[in-house]
């Protein structure tokens, strides 16, 4: 069941001197500071997220959206002992299942008046399995590079059926946000103080791994890239529909981060033997960002700009170079409008088909 959990939690988030309420003029104080809400925040390119936000502005209030709450609480603790004139709270929601979704939301509605930002990075990539054909093909053709920098044609996951009945890669990574944001659009939807979604996409995303006629590519073996480059399509019609209501999206990469997922692709030993060569590559190819921090260079260049100035059929980068300098690049996604539009239509279809799904969930037997 969904919660800010209610009685153990409302006590740890609000029950120190950081959450009291407090009055300026009328204004309770949490209202006068900038609301982040970020999924997938207690680990990886989220972890580091919230590290470097509060390092840019420590008058932020953080609103960690993760399905562990005990991970969370631990996430928020490291955090505030580090910045304690923050304000970091936590929901607990799981993007995989879309009754969570609607109970988190409703606890984010009773808690906040706006939203400023809405990161959508919770994301899983299940089960990677590795074409060795490729990979050895790859590794001594001049391809190279790319191969490291996209996995193109070397990762194939094992997707299933969630309880919902959708495939959890598109669930996860895609409709458990789109509802997400449907269900807060009175939190986001200000035009005289637009709000930002910030979606984590991915080099990875190909249009060759996506159909129309099978958004949630259950016929396929790349549901990740099949769902990453839905993000970007969804990203283009989000703004298409939404920026005359106060509403931008833009979609960042954060390159290629060695986490634990990442650490799990490829035997240990195979890791000892490519480690100098994937850092010898970042002399060649910027994509080789490597941590979480470099990662989420990225997501904090886009916290700092104004949200009409980005170009919504753009994905920025986030780029290192070999000697280890972050920065942003931008580079125009291979999407057409006309698909984003079909594509937002049919979610808004599979939405109405959802909430009869839910509404009878809810009615007593």
């Amino acid at each position: 069941m969904l919660v800010f959990a209610e009685h153990q939690v409302r006590a740890q988030v609000c029950g120190d001197h950081r959450c009291r309420p407090a009055v300026l003029r009328g204004v309770p104080v949490a209202e006068m500071r900038k609301v982040v809400l970020i999924t997938g925040a207690s680990s990886g390119i989220g972890l580091a997220l919230c590290k470097r936000l509060l390092e840019e502005d420590d008058e932020l209030h953080l609103c960690l959206a993760c399905r562990n709450m005990s991970k969370a609480g631990g996430t928020r603790s490291a955090l505030l002992a580090d910045h304690p004139s923050a304000e970091v709270s936590l929901v607990r929601v799981d993007v995989s299942k879309l009754q969570s979704v609607v109970q988190a939301a409703e606890e984010i509605k009773k808690r906040f008046q706006r939203l400023d930002y809405l990161y959508l990075n919770a994301g899983i990539m299940p089960n990677p399995q590795l074409n060795i054909k490729a990979f050895f093909s790859g590794l001594f053709s001049r391809n190279v590079i790319h191969m490291f920098s996209t996995a193109e044609g070397l990762l194939t996951q094992n997707d299933r059926v969630t309880a919902d009945g959708f495939q959890e890669v598109f669930e996860t990574n895609v409709f458990g946000h789109f509802i997400l944001i449907r269900e807060l659009e009175p939190l986001l939807c200000h035009r005289d103080n637009p709000s930002q979604l910030i979606w984590t996409s991915s080099r990875n995303a190909k249009k060759s791994n996506f159909s129309l006629e099978d958004i949630q590519h259950s016929k396929g073996q790349e549901p990740y890239s099949s769902s990453k480059y839905a993000t970007d399509l969804l990203n283009v019609a989000l703004n298409r529909n939404f920026n005359q209501k106060g509403l931008y999206s833009s979609v960042i990469c954060p390159g290629v981060v060695l986490t634990n997922l990442t650490y799990g692709i490829l035997p240990p030993f195979l890791w000892t033997l490519l480690l100098p060569v994937i850092w010898l590559l970042r002399f060649f190819a910027n994509a080789f960002t490597l941590t979480p921090h470099n990662g989420a260079e990225a997501l904090v260049w886009v916290f700092h700009q104004k949200p009409e100035s980005l170009n919504p059929l753009a994905k920025y980068l986030s780029a290192t170079t070999g000697f280890g300098n972050n920065y942003v690049k931008a580079q125009k996604m291979d999407v057409d409008e006309d698909t984003a539009e079909k594509f937002y239509q049919t979610l808004l279809e599979l939405e109405k088909r959802v909430r009869i799904a839910i509404q009878k969930s809810d009615q007593p037997s």
